[in-house]
């Protein structure tokens, strides 16, 4: 297998709308290159926008585990754990990631969402 041209074609599957087939051919790829970390948030995404948010959540923590500075990884793992109902644990990865990346405004938006839930009323 051509690791290079089937992460290609996942690719084409994520950005044509199709994230369970870009999954199907990213697993393969992220068992015979675990450090490759580009795979890797791939499959990430496709698992959080099929709502295998479990799944997404494994990826994504190798991810921080691998590289602590990677703030796309913290904001999506935040997002995955807010989508699962673990404010308190998301809180945790948005505020990394905006502390990181301040100037993007979709980290902003999701830190403040999540800190609205998680303050006491």
């Amino acid at each position: 297998m051509d690791l290079l041209e089937e992460y290609r074609r996942a690719t084409l599957f994520f950005e044509a709308g199709d994230p369970t087939g870009a999954a199907r051919l990213l697993e393969p790829i992220v068992a015979a290159e675990p450090d490759n970390a580009s795979v890797r948030q791939l499959l990430a995404r496709a698992y959080f926008q099929t709502a295998q948010l479990g799944r997404a959540e494994e990826q994504l923590r190798a991810l921080v585990d691998r590289d602590p500075s990677d703030h796309y990884a913290h904001h999506v793992l935040g997002r995955t754990l807010e989508r699962q109902g673990r404010t308190s644990e998301a809180l945790t990865h948005l505020r990394i990631a905006a502390a990181m990346h301040a100037e993007h405004p979709d980290y902003a938006q999701a830190l403040e969402r999540v800190e609205s839930k998680v303050k006491p009323r």
